[in-house]
């Protein structure tokens, strides 16, 4: 009892103090390095706001991600479960990606370049054993690893194209995946404190980024977002057997389209549409399901809103699921499909129509 209490107390204030440190820096870096991370070059149209910000919010993410390993090894000295091999795979991806991502808000690489870079990352995740193990065949779970690092990667920036939306949708996931590992008893670990300070980082960085913003996260939080988001994915959906509801790779299956439910429907929509079109999915444009939504004349905060309650609906689906256990399955994997596919359905025809309405106008 008396360690639970202490650990309790450890993680609080860890998290208290990352919100506040989050918000802290952004503010410095928004006060005092005006220029740093705003591109001199003409953009090439992916940000749906017109206005040059500085794109350094990523940076906050990624120091708070570094200092939640240093400061747990003085909290927790002792812990022998450490797993170096893994952790350490965690660190050199997301360092990679934050690398990569950095370079590209300052140069605009070419798209081939960063996509050799999130397979890079994907095979650093592989080589410290942390990859997908949902088939017999380990070079098919090495390949769907890669696919879904790749796509959550390129999922996460090119949701990033209005105030608010990537950080709402990565703080829901974190919140999700937390709340499932305190209820299960999973979260005396690196792992839950981890997830706690990276919460914190974003929450500090949303002070900042919510409509009208003072800076974007960038590509350089984006990637890092990506690369992180894929390994909880891993971890905590795709292989952890929380309960009966992902007792099967079709239940495996389900949690994840719940949990990146907006990531997918919006990544999905966007290449399906530009391949329809005869142009590339990799180069940026204003055709995502939140331009869409502008479209029939939502404000950027309504459609925030809008992302964030749909975020909580599957997010909330899946805790309630793995909670309770068996009792609830097949009406919940039920529900989680048929809503993803409505939200899928609705958000294609709406881009669609906005599409051809673009089409007109020119």
């Amino acid at each position: 009892m008396e360690n639970e209490n202490y650990i309790a107390i450890i993680f609080t204030s860890y998290f208290i103090g990352s919100v506040v440190f989050s918000t802290l820096i952004n503010f410095i870096f928004l006060r005092f390095a005006q220029n740093l991370g705003i591109r001199n070059k003409i953009e090439t149209g992916n940000r749906w706001n017109p206005l040059q910000k500085p794109a350094f919010g990523g940076i906050s993410f990624y120091i708070i991600f570094l200092l939640s390993f240093t400061s747990y090894t003085v909290f927790f000295p002792t812990d022998i479960g450490f797993p170096n091999r893994i952790m350490f795979g965690l660190i050199a991806a997301t360092a990679l990606a934050f690398l990569m991502g950095l370079a590209d808000d300052a140069f605009n690489t070419r798209p081939y370049l960063k996509l050799g870079v999130q397979i890079a990352s994907g095979l650093l995740l592989i080589y410290s054993g942390t990859f997908i193990q949902v088939f017999d065949s380990e070079a098919l779970n090495y390949i769907i690893t890669i696919v879904w690092v790749v796509g959550m990667m390129n999922s996460i920036n090119m949701l990033d194209n209005m105030d608010a939306i990537t950080s709402i949708i990565s703080i829901v996931v974190l919140l999700a995946t937390i709340i499932i590992m305190v209820f299960t008893g999973n979260y005396a670990n690196i792992y839950f404190y981890t997830l706690l300070g990276v919460l914190a980082s974003l929450i500090g960085f949303l002070f900042f980024n919510w409509h009208p913003s003072k800076l974007f996260m960038g590509d350089t939080g984006s990637q890092f977002l990506g690369v992180f988001l894929a390994f909880v994915g891993i971890r905590y959906f795709w292989n952890i057997q929380w309960g009966e509801l992902n007792d099967s790779v079709f239940g495996n299956f389900m949690l994840i389209l719940a949990i990146f439910a907006l990531p997918l429907i919006d990544t999905t929509t966007v290449v399906i549409n530009r391949l329809l079109r005869g142009q590339s999915p990799m180069v940026g444009g204003k055709d995502h399901t939140t331009h869409s939504l502008s479209h029939i004349g939502l404000s950027d905060k309504q459609i925030a809103f809008i992302f964030g309650i749909i975020s909580l609906v599957f997010s909330g689906m899946v805790v309630f699921g793995l909670i309770t256990g068996n009792d609830y399955k097949e009406i919940l994997e039920l529900g989680i499909l048929s809503l993803f596919l409505i939200v899928f359905i609705l958000f294609f025809i709406l881009n669609r129509s906005y599409l051809k309405s673009l089409m007109n106008d020119a």
